[in-house]
């Protein structure tokens, strides 16, 4: 069963109809769910949502192609491994912003520019997407950020240096910040 998947993703690849390609990978946290278009990385979802959900939601607002296709998140799933094995302080994939528009995107975009081991605040980001005075909408986009972890928004804290909010749990956010050495160990 899982040749014929396979073969079934190749042609689908091969033909031009795999519109999006998903696959997952193990993390110190639980699976992640990957996904990627032609375009690049559109989807990274933590073990602490339902993946079938997140394949509905791609299905819905990218293409109802979605194909289990574990080759074309192999430099992806490389890549990750190499991070959380703290051995990777910058990704270099291609990302599709796709899922996200207007401010979300400048938001998300500014987080994508926070270097590794440092942090900034909710303010700092609005700030950088444009609007010092949308605080609130910043931190909603950084809970709708479609790509966590290779988008860091686990490097957004609120002011004073609480951690906030984390999509993926507090705990998770917490041991993201340490491997990093964002963050002293509690």
């Amino acid at each position: 069963m899982r040749a014929a998947l396979k073969r079934l993703a190749d042609r689908a690849d091969a033909e031009g109809l795999l519109d999006v390609a998903y696959a997952t990978t193990d993390s110190p946290f639980g699976p992640l769910l990957l996904a990627a278009t032609p375009r690049g990385l559109v989807k990274l979802s933590l073990p602490t949502y339902d993946s079938d959900e997140a394949l509905e939601e791609l299905a819905h607002r990218v293409s109802p192609r979605v194909v289990e296709a574990p080759a074309r998140l192999d430099e992806a799933r490389r890549q990750l491994d190499l991070y959380f094995d703290a051995k990777l302080t910058a990704f270099d994939l291609p990302l599709d912003w796709q899922l996200t528009h207007h401010f979300r995107r400048r938001v998300v975009r500014a987080i994508h520019r926070i270097p590794y081991g440092q942090t900034r605040s909710y303010t700092q980001i609005a700030t950088s997407a444009g609007n010092e005075r949308a605080v609130r909408a910043a931190g909603t986009a950084c809970g709708a950020n479609p790509i966590p972890i290779v988008v860091p928004c686990h490097r957004v804290l609120r002011s004073g240096g609480a951690l906030g909010g984390y999509g993926g749990g507090l705990p998770m956010k917490e041991a993201l910040l340490e491997l990093e050495g964002a963050l002293q160990s509690r």
